[in-house]
């Protein structure tokens, strides 16, 4: 089995510019073309000229809320797709709700290139215990085993006993599905008796994967690598044998930016984790996923040269609400705006007595506290504090609202 999925994980930076450089106008133009909405949205923009990072910074984010008000004037998928639903092999429902489409071509979903570096390959029966019920991660998953020749066994969740039966009897080799679910079927296993020894890859995704968890995988012989990925998306970041953070997949960009903005934040601050995948049946650019990571420096030890990312880091929607009114993420950045002296603004959120109290943390060098003050209430439509900080002193932890109110 050779170690890269294909020539493109080990590509140089001067070769994947040149290659940006070419793949970026060609899909801007084909979305503009072909998917309605997105022509609306891109409204202006010139493909041609869109040809690296700096170009693309300057479009429009694209966020979920508009994909479901879209999909809510005209389902399902609001004039997102480059087709119509009919065209597509599967029409998926996710929480929301909100609609994607999926296609069953060769690694539709580009999952094939996680489970290559997990080692999971031809010889392999793949136990896929992701939901093939509405939401598309059965299906996801069950397109990468395919596009690396495994077999499947489409479980899907729940039935612990059944699950660890029907493992046995196949001889699964690798597992696919939620990290926990896994450490169910292994109980079970053991509560009947079952040897389950063949099973030694695990491909997971969908929660946290806690050190100590992986560590009983590994005391099992099993080998465990996560995934992130979504059902917009598609696969988006993976771990390699090296384990040292997540390698973007090849068939997407990542931007980390500040929340509620798209500005792009500079390599180890944390930010909203915003995508563009090249995905021309379903061409999402910049779409703004509300994950929190950041951006790691240098490449892994494995070989693979793409950006990597530190995975999952919590929730970039940190909308609140004050005294009755909504403040957003947004609205902190164009209190930031107004401000030139300001480097990073944090809103502090407490409960004193029966009353909402709001101070909102700057880091300035120079500040009029008064000006600033007075900016809070126009453009957070709430009254607060201002506390003047030094630079660098707030957390990197990508929160620009902080809620500490208790609701126990």
């Amino acid at each position: 089995m050779n170690q890269y999925f294909d020539d493109l994980e080990t590509r140089s930076a001067d070769r994947r510019a040149a290659d940006l450089a070419g793949d970026l106008p060609e899909l801007i133009a084909h979305a503009q073309i072909n998917a309605p909405a997105l022509e609306v949205h891109l409204d202006g923009i010139d493909a041609s000229r869109v040809t690296n990072r700096e170009a693309l910074a300057k479009l429009p984010v694209l966020r979920k809320s508009a994909l479901q008000e879209a999909q809510a004037k005209d389902p399902p998928l609001g004039e997102f797709g480059v087709m119509a639903a009919s065209g597509y092999a599967h029409i998926f429902q996710s929480p929301g709700p909100i609609y994607e489409p999926g296609k069953t071509a060769h690694d539709w979903w580009r999952v094939g290139r996680f489970l290559h570096a997990c080692g999971i390959g031809p010889g392999d029966i793949v136990q896929n215990c992701f939901s093939y019920h509405l939401t598309p991660a059965g299906m996801m998953f069950e397109n990468g085993a395919r596009a690396v020749g495994a077999a499947v066994a489409p479980a899907g969740t729940g039935q612990t006993e059944l699950q660890a039966q029907a493992a046995a009897a196949i001889g699964a080799t690798a597992y696919a599905g939620t990290p926990d679910f896994l450490k169910m079927i292994l109980d079970s296993a053991d509560e009947q008796g079952l040897d389950l020894a063949r099973m030694t890859k695990a491909a997971v995704s969908g929660g946290a994967l806690f050190p100590s968890l992986r560590q009983e995988y590994t005391d099992r012989g099993i080998a465990c690598l996560q995934c992130y990925a979504t059902a917009d998306l598609g696969h988006v970041a993976y771990e390699s044998e090296a384990m040292e953070g997540m390698i973007v997949d090849e068939g997407v960009l990542i931007e980390i930016v500040t929340p509620g903005t798209g500005d792009p934040l500079p390599e180890g601050d944390v930010g909203e984790v915003v995508v563009t995948t090249f995905n021309k049946d379903y061409p999402l650019i910049r779409f703004a996923t509300g994950d929190l990571s950041a951006i790691m420096p240098g490449e892994s030890p494995c070989g693979r040269t793409n950006m990597r990312i530190k995975g999952w880091m919590g929730r970039a929607d940190q909308t609140a609400k004050v005294r009755g009114m909504f403040v957003r993420p947004e609205q902190v950045a164009a209190l930031v705006a107004k401000h030139p002296e300001i480097v990073r603004a944090r809103v502090i959120i407490t409960r004193v007595g029966e009353s909402d109290e709001m101070v909102v943390q700057v880091e300035v060098s120079n500040a009029d506290a008064a000006a600033i003050e007075g900016s809070i209430q126009e453009s957070l439509k709430v009254r607060g504090n201002v506390e003047l900080v030094e630079p660098g002193s707030l957390p990197n932890d990508g929160k620009v609202i902080d809620d500490q109110r208790s609701y126990d």
